[in-house]
């Protein structure tokens, strides 16, 4: 836990910051399957059930749960078995638990809905380049 580390809206870094090894490969995976606007929030400072969020979208069904299936199956080939997933079915929104961090991928339309950087703003953020990992660009800038 990170108790004096500040906690704002305001609060952003950019590149790995740190980041657990599992956490850089559930990028790379989801990154491989053309995942769209990837985003890391740190939770330690504002929350005890996870550490952090990993935050992505997808075009489609078929591609949230490609992402979804690439992050899985690239994890567990390292010895990471994913404690829960939800959502798979309907792919409007995959939760993938890990534990200490989970995986959120979403469709384009329901991630603009949720929007759990606004709902919680007060995480670090961890800007994740495109070019770090291949990543698509921001749904943001559209």
């Amino acid at each position: 836990m990170l108790p004096d580390a500040p906690a704002t809206s305001e609060a952003s870094s950019t590149g790995d910051a740190g980041l657990d090894e599992r956490i850089l490969l559930a990028l790379q995976a989801a990154a491989e399957k053309k995942a769209l606007d990837l985003v890391v929030l740190d939770l330690r400072p504002v929350a005890s059930f996870t550490d952090f969020f990993v935050i992505t979208s997808g075009t489609n069904r078929r591609q949230v749960q490609a992402i979804s299936d690439g992050v899985v199956e690239q994890l567990k080939k390292n010895g990471t078995r994913a404690a829960r997933v939800e959502g798979y079915q309907t792919a409007e929104w995959i939760l993938v638990d890990y534990g200490d961090f989970i995986l959120h991928v979403f469709d384009e339309k329901a991630r603009r809905f949720y929007d759990l950087e606004r709902l919680w703003r007060e995480a670090v953020r961890i800007d994740v380049p495109p070019d770090q990992f291949g990543a698509v660009g921001s749904l943001r800038e559209k």
